[in-house]
């Protein structure tokens, strides 16, 4: 399965946009050029984030339910569509895709929506992982990665493995530390085989860890500063919480769930306050059920899912 790298997208996606015209020349001189000139269309170029100069080769841009960004990158063969493409992405495992003679590039997004769909638990699980523990090598974790490298303190690691059929399940786990093996070490591995059957589907994946092992994990860096402060206002609102409100439903008194991917920005929002700025904003292209826009603060690109629930 390939990894991709989507660190380069909005450059890339402002490149693929500026060869439309060059696109549009291709479509006339072939009916292979044609079609995937017009199914790229249909689907919208916002999204596009790189496009090969034959047209044979493109990726796109594709936020989860979640808001979590994803790279699907497709590869067409020449005497498509007869031909199905080929599909990759920085996921767990691809999805079986479904082709038939009338099955269009559209056909292929909303398959990878669906497959998306299927792993938010697994993905929401890690991330729970990644936010509330000190793991190993987590600043720029793969979404195609099912493992985690979690200190333990005392110079010991725990390996743990997560099930993306059962992400809530108990985990494969193993104990990593020097040799020969410490105390603390011995301890955590024999708490972990006597307790294991203690792990429940309720609690998180910290307080199931800690219930088990019998002590308290060290925290990632900065979660204890973090705890300490309040939490992150928004951007636009400049509220720390959405208003408790029976009109904006589960959305109700939340806080902000959206970050400026710019580093050097880092703003944070309410998704539903971005969106209602992006709509707003003239410049602002809507694909599906994504808005594509710049940030407020540094002008970088954003791309937020629209929640009508």
């Amino acid at each position: 399965m390939m990894k991709m790298n989507a660190s380069s997208g909005n450059n890339l996606s402002q490149e693929c946009i500026g060869g439309r015209a060059r696109c549009e020349e291709l479509a006339k001189s072939s009916s292979f050029y044609r079609i995937v000139y017009t199914e790229i269309e249909e689907i919208g170029w916002e999204p596009l984030r790189r496009l090969g100069g034959d047209l044979t080769y493109f990726s796109f841009h594709i936020l989860d339910k979640k808001g979590r960004a994803h790279i699907l990158e497709i590869q067409l063969d020449r005497d498509y569509p007869k031909s199905p493409p080929s599909v990759s992405a920085d996921v767990p495992y691809m999805f079986t895709l479904e082709w038939s003679a009338s099955s269009r590039l559209k056909d292929v997004m909303h398959q990878f929506q669906k497959h998306l769909d299927n792993l938010q638990e697994f993905w929401s699980v890690l991330d729970d992982i990644d936010k509330s523990l000190c793991v190993v090598d987590v600043k720029q974790p793969s979404r195609a990665s099912s493992v985690r490298r979690i200190h333990a303190g005392n110079d010991c690691i725990i390996l743990v493995h997560i099930d993306f059929n059962d992400p809530k399940s108990l985990p494969e786990c193993r104990f990593i530390g020097p040799l020969p093996p410490a105390m603390h070490m011995n301890n955590l591995h024999t708490s972990w085989r006597r307790n294991s059957k203690k792990w429940s589907k309720e609690i998180s994946f910290r307080e199931n860890l800690e219930c088990i092992l019998g002590t308290e994990l060290p925290k990632p860096p900065g979660l204890q500063e973090e705890d300490d402060h309040q939490q992150v206002e928004c951007g636009i609102c400049y509220a720390q919480f959405l208003p408790t409100d029976e009109e904006l439903g589960a959305r109700s008194g939340t806080p902000t769930d959206y970050t400026c991917e710019n580093i050097s920005c880092n703003k944070s929002f309410h998704s539903l306050c971005l969106t209602d700025w992006l709509r707003s904003i003239t410049t602002t292209r809507q694909s599906f059920d994504v808005l594509f826009g710049n940030c407020p603060y540094c002008s970088d690109p954003v791309a937020v899912k629209i929640n009508n629930k």
